[in-house]
C-alpha cells in the first residue's frame, strides 16, 4: 500500500502547464496522443515539451486504440517513459513496445479488476475512470469510489471527475497509488491554470499528511 498519493497532470499541451504541475509537485505530466481530443498535442510540441522537463518526473503518452505505427513514430521522436492505453487495446498489444505501461478501466458496478488485472498482468497500474457509452476518457464524470477494492494487487491510478473539491474524499475513500486529473485543474479546455493546479496539489498534500498521522496513532 502507498503512503504518498502520487498525482498526474495529464493532458498537458504547453510547456509553462507542465512548469506549473512540476512545481506544484506533481510526479508525472500526461501528453494526449489522440486527435479527437480537445488536449491533443502534436508530435513535434510533445518532444519539445518533453525535452525541457527535468529528471525524476514521468512523461506518460496516451493513446486511445492507436496503430502500431503511429504509436512508434510518438515513441521514435518523444522521450517518454510510460504508455497509458485508453481505448480497447489487447494486452498483447500493450506489452509489444517493451514499455512501461497502464492500462485504463472504464468503472461499472461489475467491472471484474481481478481478472483485468490477469490479462495485464504486466501492466504497471490499472486507471479507473468513469464509464460514458461511446466515450473513450476524459469525460470529466466521477464513479462510486466505493467499488476501488482496498489493497489491491497492482498499483490503482484514479481518474474521472477530480478537482481540489472532492481529491481529499477520493483519496481517503478509495485509498489509491496515484490520481490523474485533466479537466479539474483547467482554465479552458487543454489549457491548465497554475492556480487550480496548486490548490489541487495542496489539498493532495493535506490528505496524504492526514493518512500518515493515522498511520502512526493506529
Amino acid at each position: 500500500m502507498s503512503c504518498r498519493t502520487r498525482v498526474k497532470i495529464c493532458g498537458i499541451t504547453r510547456l509553462q502547464d507542465a512548469q506549473a504541475a512540476i512545481c506544484s509537485g506533481a510526479d508525472a505530466i500526461g501528453l494526449v496522443f489522440y486527435e479527437p481530443s480537445p488536449r491533443n498535442v502534436a508530435i513535434d510540441q510533445a518532444a519539445q515539451i518533453s525535452k525541457a522537463l527535468p529528471a525524476f518526473v514521468t512523461k506518460t503518452a496516451l493513446f486511445v486504440d492507436a496503430s502500431v505505427e503511429y504509436v512508434e513514430q510518438v515513441l521514435a521522436q518523444v522521450d517518454i517513459d510510460l504508455l497509458q492505453f485508453h481505448g480497447d487495446e489487447s494486452a498483447e498489444y500493450c506489452r509489444q513496445f517493451n514499455r512501461p505501461y497502464i492500462k485504463a478501466v472504464r468503472m461499472r458496478e461489475d467491472t471484474d479488476l481481478e481478472q483485468i488485472a490477469d490479462d495485464y498482468n504486466d501492466t504497471s497500474g490499472l486507471l479507473l475512470d468513469a464509464y460514458i457509452p461511446g466515450i473513450p476518457g476524459g469525460t470529466g464524470e466521477q464513479f462510486n469510489w466505493q467499488w476501488v477494492p482496498k489493497d489491491f494487487k497492482k498499483p490503482i491510478i484514479l481518474a474521472g471527475g477530480l478537482s481540489a473539491e472532492n481529491v481529499g474524499e477520493a483519496i481517503e475513500t478509495a485509498a489509491p497509488y496515484a490520481v490523474d486529473i485533466s479537466g479539474g485543474v483547467e482554465a479552458q479546455k487543454g489549457i491548465k491554470s497554475a492556480d487550480k493546479i496548486q490548490k489541487f496539489m495542496q489539498v493532495v498534500h493535506l490528505a496524504n499528511r492526514d493518512m500518515f498521522t493515522a498511520k502512526q496513532t493506529s
